[in-house]
């Protein structure tokens, strides 16, 4: 090839590349409403160029496939939660805590809050161990609409003054979409639980907020539809996440779930997010919780999360699963 004849094919294909540009622009206002099949057909028929047509029929299509598909959702086109959308780990970084780092970072605290005395107990135990974060309830989806449903804004201004006192970042879960606004200044880490795994518009609203996110798997989810949820709250904008397994309902009944060890090495594979395991949900047995933990410890987790309550046979929620201090002592110890 002449240096002419390469100069002048350079300069059709940057014509063509700009034509390309001009037909993205105008395809996604109106190739939702063409027929696409009889459109195509129309265009190859009268076709009869130096190409052959089953090369401008397939060209047509990946034109079209490109414009009309949802982002995230194409064929051959990966997620953003995806390991190949990006090889490096995330590091969620929670005050001057890194999950996802090179160190555990472990979350305990109490079921939910109930008195500023109760978490006060709790989080100066964890400050005296050098922990960096506490969790608590404020909001609290129960399964009977009887049970104790959290003290709400109350619980939040309850951990806001535990954060101040006790040097401790704060994690409590949101339940509603107007939870991200109202949560905000209380709040540095917004907790989506099983129960709302799958409520699309909360996980856009929390996307849309650039505080970090622990994610907990629905109880009967598959491990796609626990990564597709973590893709509502990135592909608004949001890289903050935390994925926590939280055991699976099953027909085993010597647990509350059944732990699925397995998740977490499946999760860092398919994807570059933190994992978390929380043994109280997923065991509901405090006698198999730090064998449970080392066992994600070494199944790769980021972090294990716990319940810890100073009187768990006062408390007000989840009384039979939750650690007391000297049971924490020991589980910490040993884990560490």
């Amino acid at each position: 090839m002449t240096d002419n004849h390469r100069d002048e094919l350079k300069e059709i294909d940057e014509k063509l590349l700009e034509l390309l540009e001009l037909r993205a622009q105008k395809a996604g206002r109106v190739e939702t409403k063409i027929d696409e099949q009889n459109y195509i057909l129309n265009i190859v028929s009268n076709y009869s160029g130096m190409y052959s047509k089953d090369f401008v029929l397939k060209l047509f299509k990946a034109l079209f496939r490109e414009t009309t598909e949802t982002p995230g959702h194409e064929e051959g086109r990966e997620m953003l939660v995806s390991r190949k959308q990006k090889k490096s780990d995330t590091i969620v970084n929670v005050g001057s805590l890194e999950i996802g780092g090179s160190e555990p970072v472990n979350i305990f605290g109490p079921c939910a809050v109930e008195s500023y005395e109760q978490a006060a107990e709790v989080a100066s135990n964890l400050n005296g161990k050098g922990l960096g974060i506490i969790r608590g309830g404020a909001f609290k989806p129960r399964t009977s609409p009887y049970d104790f449903q959290g003290l709400g804004v109350e619980g939040l201004k309850i951990l806001s003054q535990i954060r101040e006192g006790y040097n401790l970042a704060v994690i409590s879960e949101i339940t509603t979409p107007g939870h991200v606004e109202l949560a905000e200044p209380y709040l540095d880490v917004f907790q989506i639980g099983a129960r709302n795994m799958q409520n699309f518009e909360l996980l856009k609203a929390a996307g849309k907020s650039r505080k970090p996110i622990l994610l907990k798997r629905g109880l009967s989810a598959t491990l796609e539809e626990f990564l597709y949820a973590a893709e509502y709250i990135l592909a608004e904008g949001n890289p903050n996440v935390v994925l926590c397994e939280r055991g699976i309902r099953t027909y085993e009944k010597s647990t509350r779930n059944t732990l699925d060890i397995s998740a977490v090495p499946l999760l860092k594979q398919a994807s570059h997010l933190p994992v978390m395991v929380d043994v109280t949900h997923s065991t509901g047995r405090k006698e198999i919780m730090l064998e449970c933990a080392r066992a994600a410890l070494a199944a790769g987790a980021d972090g294990i999360m716990a319940e810890v309550h100073p009187e768990p046979v006062m408390a007000l929620s989840d009384s039979g699963q939750q650690m007391s201090l000297d049971e924490f002592d020991k589980f910490y110890t040993n884990l560490v």
